[in-house]
C-alpha cells in the first residue's frame, strides 16, 4: 500500500527568478491533489507567505512556512574569503555556489519570530557578501523555534555527493552544536543522473549516512513548478540568475522532475530511493509527518493574522498605562470632546457632532482601534511641527474623529460624508489614511517618523516589480543567446504591457511586425521564444521600496516581518501593502505631492516679499474670484483640474461651489467617462433635461448629482434605504460587487429585500441596473 507524503519544500514565484508558480496556483493544485499540509520555503524571504497562508485557509489546508537561505560554509575560517570577486557574472556564479539550508518555523509565535529574524540577519549581510547569506553566529542567535533542513544543496549534501566523509562529519557536528534537536537531513529525488545532486543515488547515500549517525531524515524534494512543462521557464530563470545562456547550463538544466506531486506520487519517488538504499521508508515517513505537524501554523495565534499592532500607548503619549487599549480609548474620547467647541460654533452643531462622535467612538472601541487614531494624529502633528505642509486624504475624511484630532481639515458633517465607508465593525483590518506631504521633503518626513518611533517599530512597505513584456523579451533573448542589439530594439518596440500580451501586440502594431524579429515571428519561427516570454508574465523580478507606504507597529515589528535594506537605505518589510494590512500592522501612505511643495513655496515667497502670513485654513471656500478663474478653464497648474480633459469638463460644467469641484473630480474618472455618466449629468445640471431619481425615496441621495450615481456613499445609501440594512452592511455589499459571481449573489439578496420594503419590481430592476453598473467604479466622495 502506497504511503502518503506531504510536500516539505515548495518554491513559489516569490523566489525571484527561480520559482514559476504563484502561491495561489500552488495551493489550488495541492488541494486538488489531496494535500492537507504543505510547506512554502521560498528563497531568501517570505514575501509570499501571507498570500500562501490565506490561500491555504481558503482551501482548507494547514499551512507551513519556511525559508531557503544561503549559508556560509563551515570549513571557511575567514568570512571575507567568500566575498564574490571579479566580474558581475563571476559574482553571480559564486553566489549560486553557496550552500543552502531550509529553515522551517515551528508552529508557535516564537517560530515565526525566529524565521523573520533569520531572514533579516541574512539580508543584513548583503553589503558584506553581495547577497543575503547567514553566518554561523546568525543561526546561533535565532535558531530557537525553527528546524534546519540540510538537503542535497547544503554543504553536508555536497560533501556526501563528492565522498568527503570527514568534512561531512565535521559539518554535521557543527550544525548539531548550533541547533541541537532542531535539525534534520532532508533528501530529495529529482531523478537526476548518478553523480549529481538530487539524484536517487545521492538521496540514498544521504539517507543511509544520516541513519547510521542517528540523525532525523525526512523526505523533501524541492518543488519548483507545477508540471514538467514549466521546466523551460525554470531554465530561463536559472540562466538569467546565473547571467549565462540556457545552453551553458549543461547538467544544471531542469529535467522536468522538480514538480509538485500528489501524496502518492511522492511515494513513488521514495520507493526508488528505498530500493537503492535497502531501507524501509516507514521511519522516514513518520519523521517527515511529525516534523510537518510540529510546524503547522495557526495563522491567528502564530502569525498574528487578524490582530492589530500599533505603537504602545507609552510610546505615543509618553505616559504609562496598565491597559493600553482602554487608556487609548479614554484619551481619544477626551481629545475629541474637547475639540468640538473649536470646530463647531452653534449649539445645534454641537449636538449633532456629539451624536456622530458617540457612534464613531463606539465602533472604534469595539474594534480596539483607538491607538491607531492617536498614532496617526501624532505623526501628523510631528510633520506640522517640522514646518512641512501636510494634508490627510482618502476615505478617512469621512470620520469626525480624524477631523477633531486635526488629522484632516474636512468637516464630514458639512459635506455629508459617511463614516462606514472608512471604518466598520464588519471589517477587522485597520483603515487606511493617506497623508500628502511636500514631495521635496518626503524623505525628511520618513526620517522624522523613524526618529520619533525608533527602528524597532518602523519600516517601509515593499512592492514587487514583476515581468512585463519588455523585460521578459530581454531576459529570454539573453538566455537563448540571441543578438543583444536585435533583442533590445525589439523590446523597445513593445508598449508597456503585460508579457502575456506579446503575441497580440505583434499582431496589432506595425512597428513590431516590420522589425526583423517581427518578420520571423510572423513566419512562425519565434513560437518557442514567445512561449517563454509569455510564461514569465507577472513573475516577480525584484523587490523595491513602495513609494509611500510606511509601517508603524509596537516593539514586536521585527518579530512579525523580515526586514531588508532598500536601495535608498531605508529598512523595508518583505511584505507588500496588502499583506501588512492582513498582518494588522499600521500602514501610513506618506505621499510626496508636488502641489504641496508648490503651495509651500508660494506661501514662503508671499511671506518674504510682502511680509504677509497666509493661513490657507481661513481662506473661504466660496471665493468668487477663484471660481471665476476656474470657470475660465485657465487652470494649468491647479491640482487635479489642469489636464486637457479636465479643462474641457470644467468649461462645460462651470463649477460654482466647492461641492461642484468634488463632483467634477469624481466625474472625470475612467468609469464615469466610459459609461457616459457625464452627459446626463450636464444636461440636467444646465436644465436641458430633468433629473431622473427612479423613486422619490432616492431623491435626497441623488439630488446633488442630478440623479446620477457618482459616489460610493450614494451606492451605500441606496442599498440602505431600499433593503433596510445598516450602512456598514451596505458598504460590505458594495465592496463585494466586484466579480460576476458576487454580483449574481447580491442580486439574489437585493431583490427580495427591496420587494419586501414595498418597492415595485420595475423600480427594483431599474435601481439594480444602476447599482450593478456603477458600484464597482464609483468614487469615494471623501477621497475627492
Amino acid at each position: 500500500m502506497a504511503l502518503r507524503w506531504p510536500h516539505l519544500r515548495v518554491t513559489s514565484s516569490y523566489s525571484m527568478r527561480y520559482g514559476t508558480a504563484t502561491p495561489h496556483r500552488i495551493v489550488e493544485r495541492a488541494a486538488a491533489d489531496g494535500h492537507h499540509l504543505i510547506a512554502l520555503t521560498d528563497r531568501d524571504g517570505i514575501s509570499g507567505a501571507v498570500q500562501w497562508v490565506r490561500a491555504c485557509i481558503e482551501a482548507g489546508i494547514t499551512p507551513v512556512v519556511g525559508v531557503d537561505l544561503a549559508v556560509m560554509p563551515t570549513v571557511v575560517e575567514s568570512a571575507a574569503a567568500q566575498v564574490p570577486r571579479g566580474s558581475t557574472r563571476q559574482k553571480a556564479y559564486a553566489i549560486e555556489e553557496l550552500p543552502r539550508v531550509v529553515f522551517l518555523a515551528l508552529g508557535s509565535p516564537a517560530g515565526w519570530a525566529s524565521l523573520c529574524q533569520l531572514i533579516s540577519a541574512a539580508h543584513a549581510n548583503v553589503e558584506k557578501y553581495g547577497t543575503a547569506v547567514l553566518e554561523a553566529t546568525d543561526v546561533l542567535a535565532h535558531h530557537s523555534g525553527v528546524v534546519a533542513l540540510l538537503g542535497p544543496d547544503s554543504e553536508l549534501g555536497s560533501h556526501l555527493l563528492h565522498g568527503r566523509l570527514r568534512a561531512a562529519e565535521h559539518t554535521l557536528r557543527h550544525w548539531r552544536s548550533i541547533t541541537g534537536s532542531g535539525l534534520a537531513i532532508a533528501i530529495g529525488n529529482h531523478r537526476r543522473p548518478r553523480g549529481l545532486a538530487w539524484s536517487a543515488l545521492h538521496a540514498a547515500r544521504m539517507w543511509e549516512w544520516g541513519r547510521q549517525r542517528g540523525a532525523r531524515v525526512v523526505f523533501a524534494p524541492n518543488a519548483r513548478y507545477l508540471g514538467a512543462g514549466d521546466a523551460r521557464t525554470a531554465d530561463i530563470l536559472d540562466a538569467t540568475r546565473r547571467m549565462t545562456r540556457v545552453t551553458s547550463l549543461g547538467l544544471l538544466a531542469n529535467n522536468g522532475q522538480a514538480t509538485l506531486d500528489s501524496p502518492t506520487d511522492l511515494d513513488i519517488r521514495v520507493q526508488e530511493v528505498a530500493q537503492l538504499a535497502g531501507i524501509a521508508p516507514a521511519l522516514m515517513h513518520r519523521d517527515t509527518w511529525l516534523l510537518m505537524q510540529a510546524c503547522a501554523l495557526d495563522p491567528a495565534h502564530d502569525i498574528g493574522l487578524g490582530s492589530v499592532f500599533v505603537p504602545e500607548f507609552t510610546v505615543v503619549t509618553g505616559t504609562s498605562a496598565t491597559d493600553d487599549v482602554a487608556a487609548a480609548q479614554l484619551l481619544l474620547t477626551q481629545r475629541c470632546r474637547q475639540s468640538i467647541p473649536s470646530r463647531y460654533a452653534s449649539t445645534a452643531d454641537h449636538d449633532r457632532a456629539h451624536r456622530r462622535l458617540d457612534e464613531e467612538l463606539r465602533a472604534i472601541q469595539t474594534l480596539g482601534f483607538a491607538g491607531y487614531f492617536l498614532t496617526v494624529a501624532e505623526v501628523v502633528d510631528l510633520i506640522r511641527e517640522r514646518g512641512v505642509r501636510v494634508a490627510a486624504r482618502g476615505s478617512g475624511a469621512g470620520s469626525l474623529v480624524t477631523y477633531l484630532l486635526g488629522i484632516n481639515d474636512v468637516d464630514p458633517l458639512a459635506h455629508d460624508l459617511v463614516f462606514e465607508r472608512f471604518l466598520s465593525t464588519l471589517r477587522t483590518e485597520l483603515p487606511d489614511i493617506d497623508i500628502d506631504v511636500e514631495s521635496a521633503r518626503r524623505l525628511e518626513v520618513y526620517d522624522l517618523i523613524y526618529e520619533r518611533f525608533g527602528a524597532s517599530r518602523v519600516a517601509c512597505v515593499s512592492m514587487m516589480e514583476t515581468y512585463k513584456v519588455r523585460q521578459a523579451v530581454r531576459d529570454v533573448g539573453a538566455a537563448l543567446g540571441m543578438d543583444p542589439l536585435d533583442i533590445d530594439s525589439f523590446a523597445k518596440a513593445f508598449p508597456h504591457i503585460r508579457a502575456r500580451n506579446a503575441r497580440s501586440a505583434l499582431a496589432d502594431l506595425p512597428e513590431l511586425r516590420s522589425s526583423q524579429l517581427g518578420v520571423l515571428a510572423a513566419q512562425g519561427q519565434l513560437e518557442g521564444f514567445l512561449d517563454r516570454v509569455e510564461a514569465l508574465d507577472g513573475l516577480p523580478r525584484l523587490m523595491a521600496m513602495h513609494p509611500c507606504g510606511v509601517l508603524l507597529s509596537d516593539a514586536s515589528l521585527l518579530e512579525r516581518t523580515p526586514i531588508q535594506s532598500s536601495a535608498a537605505g531605508y529598512p523595508m518589510s518583505q511584505f507588500d501593502k496588502d499583506d501588512v494590512e492582513h498582518m494588522g500592522l499600521l500602514k501610513l501612505d506618506v505621499l510626496g505631492v508636488r502641489m504641496q511643495s508648490s503651495i509651500a513655496l508660494a506661501l514662503n515667497e508671499i511671506a518674504r516679499t510682502q511680509e504677509l502670513a497666509v493661513d490657507l485654513a481661513t481662506v473661504p471656500l466660496d471665493d468668487p474670484a477663484t471660481f471665476a478663474l476656474i470657470q475660465s478653464t485657465r487652470t494649468l497648474g491647479c491640482f487635479q483640474i489642469e489636464s486637457p480633459g479636465q479643462r474641457e469638463l470644467i468649461g462645460k460644467f462651470s463649477p460654482e461651489t466647492f461641492n461642484d469641484l468634488i463632483i467634477d473630480i469624481s466625474l472625470f474618472r475612467p468609469g464615469p467617462v466610459k459609461s457616459d455618466m457625464i452627459t446626463p449629468f450636464l444636461k440636467s445640471r444646465h436644465g436641458w433635461d430633468l433629473p431622473h431619481f427612479i423613486h422619490a425615496d432616492l431623491q435626497p441621495i441623488l439630488q446633488e448629482t442630478e440623479g446620477v450615481v457618482i459616489f460610493h456613499e450614494q451606492v451605500m445609501r441606496i442599498v440602505e434605504v431600499m433593503t433596510g440594512c445598516s450602512l456598514a452592511e451596505a458598504d460590505e455589499i458594495r465592496r463585494a460587487m466586484s466579480t460576476t459571481e458576487a454580483i449574481d449573489a447580491t442580486r439574489v439578496w437585493f431583490y427580495p429585500k427591496a420587494l419586501q420594503r414595498g418597492y415595485c419590481l420595475a423600480v427594483v430592476e431599474e435601481v439594480w441596473e444602476v447599482l450593478k453598473s456603477f458600484a464597482s467604479f464609483g468614487f469615494c466622495k471623501a477621497h475627492a
